[in-house]
């Protein structure tokens, strides 16, 4: 395994860059004394020396140009002061991670490198990397992390006017990428037209929507009867920028699903009739959604597992002999919230249960009845309802923008956080001149 495979390993928790191992290929520094003073913290030359090879390796391994020493030195050290400011406050508000946990995580590294714990460790040793120096580093890694989920990320609220603004936003941007393509029939007016003319040309459209209506093709109804400049072309008009429809037309063909017709609409130019055949640039989020109830019974110190499980197979006895699943649910059912509702559980989507409750109802057909199963919250029989494709559009999208606001407004109060924090510090540089 190589090196940079393992770094790329370490850092999968995001934060700082951490050294790992030596190197010969950056100019030495001294043997070890203090270059920083960081409240009452220090950084040693050692440690500067060995995050600067992991910088220099890591440039080097992304070919990027590499900068003056000096400045690398000053960057170098600047990122080691805001890590020990860091852990410093971490320490004196109690935050500390445990062996257990590091260990999970660390294990978790090793999976992603696909090796055992014991592979994991014998490769670090075999690149000459030390076992407990790159444990630490990766306890420090959490530490950070969690300070900055609990100090900065935690406090991060998005208001509904904030979605709502962003949404808009996204559509203004979105409108201008999106094409469409759709029919059209025209009932014409004359210019200076009599309330006869508005009458009659009313009547003609009010007739072509019924013959649409009744399932006529739109195409050959466009034919017969639009006075439109497309009508020889069944009304078609080909994909085209939205921007680059008229804006009453937009704004119909906004309201409308493809394959969707319009209500007949007036313009100064006579009747219109649109059918949207297609949008590109504007994709729905389809969801599979099943209805579900059930009937929970929970285990505790006098309700065995197998008491439980008795239990509901007696339920669901009764219920196939034809008791109704409602009653015996309002009457049974331990969880209380769906037992006032007959047991119902709603519109489930993937993910919205634990995956042993999940796993147990896409394998039921609908109406069938499951037999009882064990999750965390006890005992459960449970019935499919219904089954759909549901158009989660709006709630993704909602969803998908408080994810991008809350990144974006992290990115900014973590960086006032950092700046606050470094402020606040008192730093004494005791660096050389020369490498500085």
């Amino acid at each position: 395994m190589k090196k940079s495979y393992i770094r790329l390993a370490a850092l999968a928790l995001g934060l700082l860059l951490q050294p790992l191992s030596a190197s010969t290929t950056t100019p030495a520094i001294p043997l070890d004394h203090i270059v920083a003073v960081v409240n009452e913290d220090v950084i040693l030359r050692s440690e500067l020396e060995q995050y600067l090879q992991a910088v220099v390796r890591q440039l080097r391994g992304q070919n990027t140009p590499m900068p003056e020493m000096s400045a690398l030195v000053k960057q170098s050290l600047e990122r080691l002061i805001v890590e020990s400011l860091q852990l410093q406050r971490a320490k004196s508000t109690g935050l500390l991670v445990d062996d257990e946990t590091l260990n999970r995580s660390i294990q978790g590294i090793a999976r992603k490198n696909n090796m055992s714990l014991e592979q994991f460790r014998n490769a670090l040793l075999a690149d000459n990397m030390d076992y407990a120096s790159f444990r630490e580093d990766i306890r420090k890694e959490i530490i950070i992390s969690r300070l900055r989920t609990r100090d900065v990320i935690n406090r991060i609220n998005v208001s509904q006017q904030e979605i709502d603004d962003y949404l808009l936003r996204e559509k203004e941007q979105g409108t201008k990428d999106k094409l469409v393509k759709f029919s059209h029939i025209l009932i014409g007016l004359p210019d200076a037209a009599t309330p006869e003319q508005i009458q009659a040309a009313r009547k003609k459209g009010e007739d072509v929507a019924k013959l649409l209506a009744e399932g006529a093709d739109f195409a050959q109804t466009a034919i017969a009867y639009s006075d439109g400049q497309k009508s020889m072309d069944g009304g078609e008009y080909s994909f085209r920028p939205v921007t680059q429809v008229p804006p009453l037309f937009s704004k119909v063909i906004d309201e409308l699903e493809p394959g969707e017709t319009s209500e007949l609409f007036r313009s100064p130019y006579g009747f219109h009739l649109l059918k949207l055949e297609a949008i590109k640039g504007d994709e729905k989020h389809i969801v599979a959604q099943t209805k579900l109830r059930h009937i929970l019974i929970r285990t505790s110190e006098l309700v065995s597992d197998e008491n439980a499980k008795i239990r509901l197979e007696q339920l669901r006895t009764r219920i196939i002999g034809g008791d109704d699943f409602a009653v015996l649910a309002r009457a049974h059912s331990e969880d209380t919230l769906s037992a006032k509702d007959d047991g119902m559980l709603g519109w489930i989507g993937s993910g919205d249960t634990v995956p042993e409750f999940e796993q147990v109802y896409l394998g039921l057909q609908t109406g069938e009845l499951s037999q009882p199963f064990k999750t965390k919250y006890g005992w459960h029989i449970v019935q499919v309802m219904e089954r759909r494709q549901h158009d989660d559009t709006q709630q993704f999208l909602r969803a998908n923008a408080v994810n991008n606001i809350k990144k974006q407004k992290t990115t900014e109060e973590l960086q006032t956080w950092l700046r606050k924090l470094r402020d606040e510090a008192y730093v004494e540089y005791k660096l050389d001149q020369r490498l500085r």
